[in-house]
C-alpha cells in the first residue's frame, strides 16, 4: 500500500462513524457473517420542542454520502495505526485489504424530505449485509436527526409567523461551518425565505440577504453621514440598521437621508431594521414616522433574539414588523439541542429457514422497544384530503384486505378499523437499490413548497404551539400481535 500525504482531507463518509461500527464490522468479517440478510430502521422516539410534528429532512445529505461512501488510502493509513487500549493494533491487515476494494450494496427505503412525520414511525430503512447497514448507521443518525430538528424549529417559527418572511441570520452562532450549512438548507426547507449565509446561497441556490451591521453606523462621525454614504454606495440595497443610538431617532435620520440621496426613495428605500429594545412599542412608533413620510411600503424587519414564542408574543401585540429576521434560536435550535432519532435492528433472514425473522430489543423504558419486521408506513387521508391516522405494518406479515385495524401500542383498548379504499399513501420510497441511488432529488425549492403545503394536509391543532394534538400513530393488529409475542418470549430468554 503507497504511503500518501496525510494532508489528504477528503470528506470521508467512511470513517465518518462511530468506531465500534468498524471493530463489529471487523469481527462479523472475521466470523464469515459480513454478508448477513438484516433490516434496519430509523425512527424517532420523541418530537422536539414540544411540537406536534417532525419535519424530515436530511436525507439528500444521506445520498451524498452513499454515492461517495469509499475507503480512501489515507483512511486505511490512519486506521492500520488504530490501537486498543492495551497498545496492541485494533484492526488486522486483511480486514483492511477487504476495505479498500469495499462496495455498498444496499436498498434504502425513504420518507421524502419535507413530510411532516411523526415519532415512532419508522422514517427510513436499510435492507441488506450486516456490513453495509451498520457502517452506515452513525452517518444516518448524524444527518438526519440535526436536518430534521432544524427544519422543525424553523416551521414552528413559519407556523408563528402569521405569513410573514422569515430570514435565516444564524451562521455566526451555528456550531461550525458545516452546521451552518446544513442548518441553513434545513431551515430555508422549513420555511424560511431566505438567509445570510453566501455559502448556504452558493451551494444550495438559498436566496441570500444582508444589510449593514452597527459597525458600519459607528465609523462615520454621525448617524446620517453613515447612512448617506450607504445609500450613494448601495442605492438598490437601502436597508437600514436605525437602532445603533436611537430607535426612533434613527429612523428619523433614515428617512432624512433617503430623502435626500435616494434616487425614487418611495420605490427604492426598502426596510429598516430594529434590532433592539421594546421591538412591539419601536415597531410602532417607527411605523408611524414612515407613513408620515410617505414610505407607506417601506418594510420594518426585527431581529434581537428572536424565537417563535417572542413572535407569537409580538403578534398579539400587534407589532408593526413586516420580517422577521433569526439567528441563535433557529440555527441551535434553542432549548432543544437534539433529535432522539435512532437506528435498530428489526430483521434478520434465516438461510436455513429460508425466510425473514422479526426481531426487537427489549427495554425496561417501553420508547425503546423498537418495531419487528420490514415496515412501511401508510398515510391515510379524509375526503377533504386532511391526513387523519398513520398506521405501521410489517410487509412480511400483512396481505391487504378491504380493511385494516390499527391498535394504539400505548394503549391497546384503543383500536381504529380503516377501509383501505380510504385515500392514502405510503410513506417510505426506495431512493438506493443495490447501492446506487435511484432517486433524484428534487429542486431545494420545492423541497421547501412541499414542507409548506405538507402543513396544509393536517389540521390545526396538532401545528399549536403548545399542548398541539397528539396524532394517531397506530400498529396494524398482525404487527402489533408479532411485537407482543416477541417480548414475552425476549422475555423469557432472559430470565
Amino acid at each position: 500500500m503507497n504511503k500518501p500525504l496525510l494532508t489528504d482531507n477528503r470528506l470521508s463518509h467512511s470513517t465518518l462513524t462511530d468506531l465500534y461500527q468498524l471493530t463489529m464490522a471487523q469481527n462479523y468479517w472475521k466470523l464469515s457473517k459480513k454478508n448477513l440478510k438484516t433490516v434496519f430502521h430509523l425512527t424517532f422516539r420523541d418530537i422536539p420542542f414540544g411540537n406536534g410534528y417532525i419535519v424530515f429532512c436530511g436525507l439528500d445529505s444521506v445520498l451524498e454520502a452513499v454515492k461517495n461512501y469509499a475507503f480512501y488510502e489515507s483512511d486505511l493509513i490512519y486506521l492500520s495505526g488504530v490501537k486498543t487500549q492495551s497498545n496492541k493494533l485494533l484492526f488486522e491487515k486483511e480486514f483492511l485489504e477487504f476495505l479498500k476494494n469495499y462496495k455498498l450494496n444496499c436498498n434504502i427505503y425513504s420518507v421524502l424530505e419535507g413530510t411532516i412525520v411523526f415519532a415512532e414511525e419508522p422514517v427510513l430503512r436499510v435492507e441488506g449485509a450486516i456490513l453495509d447497514c451498520m457502517l452506515l448507521e452513525s452517518q444516518l443518525l448524524n444527518k438526519i436527526n440535526f436536518q430534521s430538528l432544524i427544519a422543525t424549529k424553523a416551521s414552528r417559527i413559519f407556523c408563528a409567523s402569521s405569513g410573514k418572511p422569515i430570514l435565516e441570520f444564524g451562521l455566526r452562532r451555528a456550531q461550525g461551518s458545516d452546521g451552518a450549512l446544513s442548518a441553513s438548507r434545513s431551515a430555508y426547507i422549513g420555511g424560511v425565505v431566505a438567509t445570510s449565509n453566501v455559502s448556504a446561497g452558493k451551494i444550495y441556490d438559498i436566496p441570500v440577504v444582508g444589510t449593514h451591521s452597527h459597525s458600519w453606523v459607528m465609523s462615520f462621525e454621525s448617524e446620517k453621514e453613515a447612512f448617506k454614504q450607504y445609500i450613494l454606495s448601495s442605492p438598490t440595497n437601502c436597508v437600514l440598521l436605525v437602532d445603533t443610538y436611537s430607535t426612533i431617532q434613527g429612523t428619523k435620520n433614515a428617512i432624512s437621508a433617503v430623502k435626500e440621496y435616494l434616487a425614487e426613495p418611495e420605490k427604492n428605500f426598502l426596510a429598516i431594521r430594529i434590532d433592539s429594545g421594546d421591538l412591539a412599542y419601536l415597531s410602532k412608533k417607527a411605523r408611524l414616522l414612515l407613513d408620515q413620510a410617505g414610505f407607506q411600503n417601506t418594510k420594518i424587519i426585527a431581529s434581537n433574539n428572536l424565537d417563535e414564542h417572542i413572535i407569537a408574543s409580538l403578534n398579539n401585540q400587534k407589532a408593526a414588523i413586516d420580517t422577521w429576521a433569526i439567528g441563535t434560536k433557529l440555527i441551535t435550535a434553542n432549548k432543544t439541542s437534539a433529535l432522539n432519532g435512532v437506528y435498530k435492528l428489526s430483521a434478520i433472514f434465516n438461510d436455513e429457514k429460508k425466510k425473514w425473522k422479526p426481531c426487537l430489543k427489549i427495554s425496561e423504558d417501553i420508547k425503546k422497544i423498537n418495531n419487528p419486521g420490514i415496515l412501511q408506513v401508510i398515510r391515510f387521508f379524509d375526503k377533504d384530503g386532511l391526513a387523519y391516522a398513520d398506521s405501521i405494518y410489517n410487509q412480511l406479515e400483512f396481505t391487504p384486505k378491504k380493511s385494516m385495524v390499527m391498535i394504539n401500542p400505548r394503549n391497546p383498548r384503543q383500536k381504529k378499523t380503516i377501509s383501505l379504499d380510504s385515500p392514502r399513501e405510503e410513506l417510505l420510497h426506495q431512493v438506493v437499490k443495490g447501492g446506487k441511488v435511484v432517486y433524484h432529488s428534487p429542486s431545494i425549492h420545492s423541497i421547501r413548497e412541499k414542507s409548506l403545503n405538507q402543513l396544509k394536509n393536517f389540521d390545526a391543532s396538532i401545528k399549536r404551539q403548545t399542548h398541539p394534538h397528539i396524532y394517531p400513530i397506530g400498529l396494524e393488529s398482525g404487527l402489533y400481535q408479532v411485537k407482543e409475542d416477541l417480548i414475552l418470549k425476549n422475555k423469557n430468554l432472559s430470565q
